[in-house]
């Protein structure tokens, strides 16, 4: 099963008594969106308190620090999620920002059978997969079964270690104007972690918002990474989030899933560590 799954392949899909949607549309009014008009069935996920354990101090753990895996397993079982499961998550950015954090922490829990829409909402519409302002019932079942994250993780310690050492590739998805320290919208300090090199996120898309063909991405990364063994590869993004889209994109190329820095730029900017600009 491929991890991105196109509109018109979904709506072959529907309806489906295995098949879960998931809503992880973010931002100011993205509940009040969903409420409004949402695919059919789907059910609403929250970045901000069920993807994450957002605490008073950014300084440890970044902006979107991850939920404990206990947390998690009762967040899936309480949206009825279980190990046969087909979940498709979607969201309303285009480049399934939130969509793939959550794609990130299913396949780090062990659960194999879940896909992100390309394209997300506006790509539905245009196929016309049924929309509506009805909230589902949730069938709720119990936590599901894991005992720790599965995919790799990076620490700040770890990043700090080795953002400059040779065999070790550190990658920043933000946008180029934030890497360079230009402009700063979200974090209190601009720039980027000494030795990080910037891949934006949004090279993995065409001019429509869709990914690219998986034989591009996979030739784009492979021509990255080069000979550098896959755990010394390292992505992360402002909090945690947008790193995931760059991993989601990895994986729909057929490579191995490198590491993600959770606490990403959040968290080391706020920790008096070394900052470069060029």
């Amino acid at each position: 099963m491929f991890p991105i799954i196109s509109a018109s392949e979904l709506l072959q899909l529907y309806p489906s008594e295995e098949l879960i949607l998931i809503d992880v549309s973010n931002g100011k009014d993205a509940r009040s969106h969903y409420e409004a008009k949402h695919l059919d069935g789907a059910l609403y996920v929250d970045l901000n308190t069920q993807l994450a354990d957002i605490k008073d101090d950014v300084s440890v753990g970044g902006r979107h620090p991850l939920p404990s895996i206990d947390t998690f397993s009762k967040t899936l079982g309480d949206l009825g999620i279980t190990p046969k499961s087909h979940v498709v998550v979607y969201d309303d950015k285009n480049g399934s920002n939130a969509a793939a954090r959550f794609w990130w922490m299913l396949k780090a829990v062990g659960h194999t059978k879940v896909q992100v829409l390309d394209g997300g909402f506006q790509e539905a519409e245009k196929v016309h997969f049924p929309t509506n302002a009805l909230l589902p019932t949730i069938t709720t079942s119990a936590p599901y079964p894991v005992s720790d994250w599965q995919l790799p993780i990076a620490t700040m310690k770890e990043v700090e270690s080795v953002a400059q050492e040779a065999h070790h590739i550190v990658i920043d998805v933000r946008d180029a104007a934030r890497y360079r320290g230009e402009t700063e919208p979200i974090d209190l300090v601009s720039g980027h972690i000494p030795g990080a090199i910037n891949i934006p996120f949004t090279e993995n898309l065409d001019a429509n918002g869709l990914f690219l063909p998986s034989e591009k991405l996979k030739e784009k990364y492979r021509k990255t990474f080069g000979n550098t063994p896959i755990e010394n590869i390292i992505f992360h993004c402002g909090s945690g989030v947008t790193a995931c889209h760059s991993l989601l994109a990895i994986a729909q190329a057929g490579l191995q899933i490198p590491k993600l820095y959770v606490g990403s730029w959040s968290e080391w900017s706020r920790n008096s560590k070394e900052i470069a600009t060029k």
